[in-house]
């Protein structure tokens, strides 16, 4: 074979070999293209978008509901759970018996001074109750629990609760807080304010609790919460001067309603009454007058309460209650004692921490939560 035919055989080869080879990467990149068309296609499919909505609007119905359940406010039967357990033992043993004997009577006394009714009022209430046991007009457990309830809600029912402001004042009406601290006093005076605000009524603070730290930043802020004014002075100074310029300031500025804290502790009980003698003195020396004052209890306190009761409506007239955290006491029943021994009216009780827990006072729902 000569040079030409050989040079000619691996020229035919070399063809075939490029003819191959582009055959190859034809097909491959045919290959390749079909690969991503299924990978496009698959998620196409599985993509369910009805189901998807679906899933989500039962997630966000269920967020919903869940949200609805906790901002759902309590009633004040369940906020009332502390104090409803001094009387629910009693009332459950009493009714689980088949008659009324000595035992019963001696269940539900312990029961009402758990529940801090005080002495006075649960012999009057139980001494009540015997007498119609004894004339038969009451023969069975449940007539006598039925009879108790109402007993308790008569005594409380008919007072007036309204806070009192008087449109026709030369100046603004005039409310001062008093009560020992700790009570809620400062508190219980930013609630009113914004409640007070909520009705149209216009508001200014006067910081008369200048003998406690950090009191004036309390209502200051209290101030900013609710839109109401507020007027300060130095601390450690004179609460008299601080709210006599304050009820000044108001009437200066066509304010409705003064709220005026005062101070809760001094160097010894009979110093803080003088002092608080002369705020309320004071407070009526310029324009507007002094229409409310309340005084501050907490009710966790009992039978402490009644005795502060009477030290500062000795000193300052006071014309109703606000009781605070009575959510949180088993001693709900000192409402029985302020009222029947005192004749104050418990005008509003705090039931928790936000500005709608401080509410007016109605007997009969609370008499009613007692009992369950």
């Amino acid at each position: 074979m000569n040079n030409s035919s050989l040079s000619m055989i691996f020229l035919l080869l070399a063809v075939a070999g490029l003819v191959f080879g582009i055959g190859v990467v034809a097909i491959s990149r045919r290959k390749a293209r079909a690969v991503p068309q299924i990978q496009r296609a698959v998620p196409v499919k599985a993509v369910a978008p009805v189901a998807t909505t679906d899933v989500l609007a039962a997630a966000a119905t269920a967020a919903e509901v869940v949200v609805a359940e906790e901002v759902a406010p309590l009633s004040v039967r369940d906020r009332l759970a502390k104090a409803r357990s001094s009387l629910s033992g009693a009332v459950g043993s009493v009714l689980g018996r088949s008659d009324i004997n000595d035992a019963t009577w001696l269940e539900l006394e312990e029961a009402l001074l758990r529940a801090d009714v005080g002495v006075r009022v649960a012999q009057s209430l139980l001494g009540a109750l015997q007498t119609r046991v004894k004339a038969k007009e009451i023969t069975t457990p449940a007539q006598l629990i039925d009879a108790l309830r109402i007993n308790m809600s008569s005594q409380l029912v008919g007072t007036n609760r309204d806070l009192n402001f008087e449109a026709n004042v030369d100046g603004p009406n005039i409310w001062l807080m008093v009560g020992v601290n700790g009570a809620g006093k400062t508190t219980s005076l930013g609630k009113i304010a914004a409640q007070q605000i909520a009705l149209g009524r216009t508001v200014l603070m006067a910081a008369g609790d200048t003998f406690r730290a950090a009191a004036g930043e309390q209502l200051s802020t209290w101030a900013e919460r609710s839109g109401a004014q507020i007027v300060r002075g130095a601390e450690g100074g004179d609460p008299s001067s601080v709210i006599f310029d304050g009820v000044q300031s108001a009437h200066s500025r066509n304010i409705d309603l003064v709220l005026a804290d005062t101070a809760g502790r001094l160097q010894s009980n009979t110093n803080l009454m003088e002092e608080l003698r002369k705020v309320r003195r004071v407070a009526e020396k310029g324009a507007g007058k002094v229409t409310e004052v309340l005084l501050v209890i907490d009710a966790t306190t009992g039978q402490n309460g009644l005795q502060q009761a009477r030290q500062f409506t000795d000193a300052t007239q006071v014309t109703g209650v606000v009781l605070t955290k009575l959510d949180g006491s088993a001693k709900g029943g000192i409402v029985f004692a302020i009222e029947t021994e005192l004749g104050i009216p418990v005008k509003l009780v705090g039931l928790g921490e936000t500005i709608d827990s401080l509410i007016v006072f109605n007997p009969t729902e609370f008499v009613d939560a007692l009992f369950g």
